[in-house]
């Protein structure tokens, strides 16, 4: 298995739109990730993922094909030493270990990449992988914000994970 971690490129897009259109996936992630997700939303969002200096998001690929995506945000003003890590990953490779090999490497990025000391996951309380796959990687449970997302009709609870620049080993 030969997973990195890259950004993303123009030829991208048919892998991008291929696993990127899936119900399953896009019932966890916010409201700017479609469904269904078409090749106007896959060049859009290289398109946004190329445009930020120093990159932000980038392409998870194993074995040359794009499977993914995973982010780090850095937060602005007060909450500047904050930044916010986002992913996804194809239903086909659900729990595989991918994705705490992909947080490992990010973690290590977003800390050498941005001025910030914590980096931080949401989920829903319905997503029980992803809980999961954050306390897996190290991340501590830090809030529980009752019926603070609204997706598909319903009201969720937010679940909020931390990770501090000193537990990096």
């Amino acid at each position: 298995m030969q997973l990195i971690l890259r950004p993303y490129q123009p030829g991208d897009i048919e892998n991008l739109v291929k696993h990127a259109n899936n119900f399953n996936i896009s019932k966890y992630l916010t409201n700017k990730f479609p469904f269904p997700y078409e090749k106007k939303d896959g060049e859009a969002f290289i398109q946004l993922a190329l445009s930020h200096d120093p990159l932000q998001i980038k392409a998870i690929v194993l074995n040359d094909e794009v499977i993914g995506s995973i982010g780090v945000h850095q937060l602005a003003d007060i909450y500047s030493k904050s930044a916010e890590m986002g992913y996804w990953i194809a239903e086909d490779f659900w729990g595989r270990g991918i994705i705490p090999l992909a947080i490992k490497e990010m973690l290590q990025y977003g800390f050498a990449t941005f001025d910030i000391d914590r980096i931080f996951a949401r989920t829903t309380h319905t997503n029980l992988a992803s809980q999961r796959v954050l306390q897996k990687s190290g991340f501590i449970f830090e809030a529980k914000l009752k019926g603070t997302i609204f997706k598909n009709g319903a009201y969720f609870d937010e679940l909020i994970f931390g990770f501090r620049k000193n537990q990096l080993i």
